[in-house]
């Protein structure tokens, strides 16, 4: 996949994010690719924020993946910092290409990168084939998680 490039996402990127969030059962449910400026605030916020990295995946000009990379930083674990992967999307026309895999291999080495000591990440209860895809990549399904609408 030499001309895959990961690089951090820009404004001009938001239409093919949110496609990608919107482009599944769940995402469409609850994305709005008709209105972006949520989007586009939401973005602002990220990038002004050291610890957020929101990367895309681009193959031939084409954004054909993403995904979103927090680093916190805590006091337990004796003041460990752990990093939080989200948003992992990759392009229909993508997916079983190893484009994931090499997504999550970039958040992992971005994580190591930046004095992490965990990498974590949530997965939606209904997502089986996800859930078998990061345990390939090493990840083990260790926690319960919990969610508050508000």
């Amino acid at each position: 996949m030499s001309d895959l490039d990961i690089r951090p996402a820009d404004l001009d990127d938001i239409p093919a994010i949110v496609a990608m969030l919107a482009d599944d059962p769940l995402g469409a449910q609850r994305e709005s690719p008709d209105d972006l400026d949520p989007y586009h605030a939401a973005f602002r916020r990220l990038v002004d924020d050291p610890n957020q990295h929101v990367v895309v995946a681009v193959r031939e000009g084409r954004v054909v993946g993403t995904l979103q990379l927090t680093v916190i930083p805590g006091l337990s674990r004796r003041g460990s910092t752990r990093s939080v992967i989200e948003g992992v999307r990759v392009h229909a026309d993508e997916r079983g290409s190893g484009l994931g895999t090499l997504l999550i291999e970039w958040a992992v080495d971005e994580s190591r990168r930046q004095g992490c000591q965990l990498v974590q990440l949530t997965s939606d209860v209904t997502r089986t084939d996800a859930h078998r895809f990061y345990e390939r990549l090493g990840f083990t399904a260790s926690h319960v998680g919990f969610k508050l609408a508000l």
